[in-house]
């Protein structure tokens, strides 16, 4: 199977040692610093997530990449600090452990908008940059990975800011049967 299919979360983690042979610099606004290691996605998710992005300015809207590819070790800081912050239980719905985020494969991105002051909420989804990234990001290759509804079977709360490229045939079959990638990779 494409990796660009592959189901990455607890129960199918990356291994430690895992980065992308194939990473790009975006080349689309970033609220991150020009060499931030966030701002890097692999090659075919970054030109498609730039497609994306131009193509809603004709629509009006202005989306941000605000956090791509991310290492094992970079998730076990964050990891850590939420824990710390919040606790175990907050922690496991919003926070994936070392090797089980999708960031570090380097086809996931994040997204938000001035709308939200780029941060990443809930609110989002009610912005139009919201709304059009939910109707739009299939055709591009992407889908909303963590939708509402579906927290029971992807383990992770609703996060209307996280997309995922898994090509674009796979995108508008999930986008069409309201099917999450752990549903697909059942039948």
């Amino acid at each position: 199977m494409d990796f660009f299919c592959r189901l990455i979360n607890r129960e199918y983690p990356l291994e430690r040692d895992y980065i992308p042979d194939d990473l790009i610099p975006c080349d689309f606004p970033f609220a991150a610093a020009e060499h931030a290691e966030k701002r890097l996605l692999r090659s075919t998710a970054a030109q498609a997530a730039k497609a994306l992005i131009e193509y809603g300015k004709s629509f009006g809207c202005s989306l941000y990449g605000i956090s791509g590819y991310r290492s094992y070790a970079r998730q076990q800081e964050i990891y850590e600090k939420r824990l710390a912050q919040a606790g175990p239980l907050h922690t496991a719905r919003y926070i994936a452990r070392p090797g089980e985020s999708e960031h570090q494969s380097g086809l996931a991105l994040d997204l938000s908008c001035p709308a939200v002051s780029l941060e990443l909420e809930e609110s989002f989804a009610e912005t139009g940059e919201g709304r059009w990234l939910a109707a739009y990001a299939p055709m591009f290759g992407f889908i909303l990975r963590y939708p509402r509804g579906k927290e029971k079977i992807t383990g992770y709360a609703w996060e209307p800011w996280h997309i995922r490229y898994v090509g674009k045939s796979l995108a508008l079959y999930l986008a069409l049967t309201g099917m999450t990638l752990e549903e697909y990779h059942r039948i």
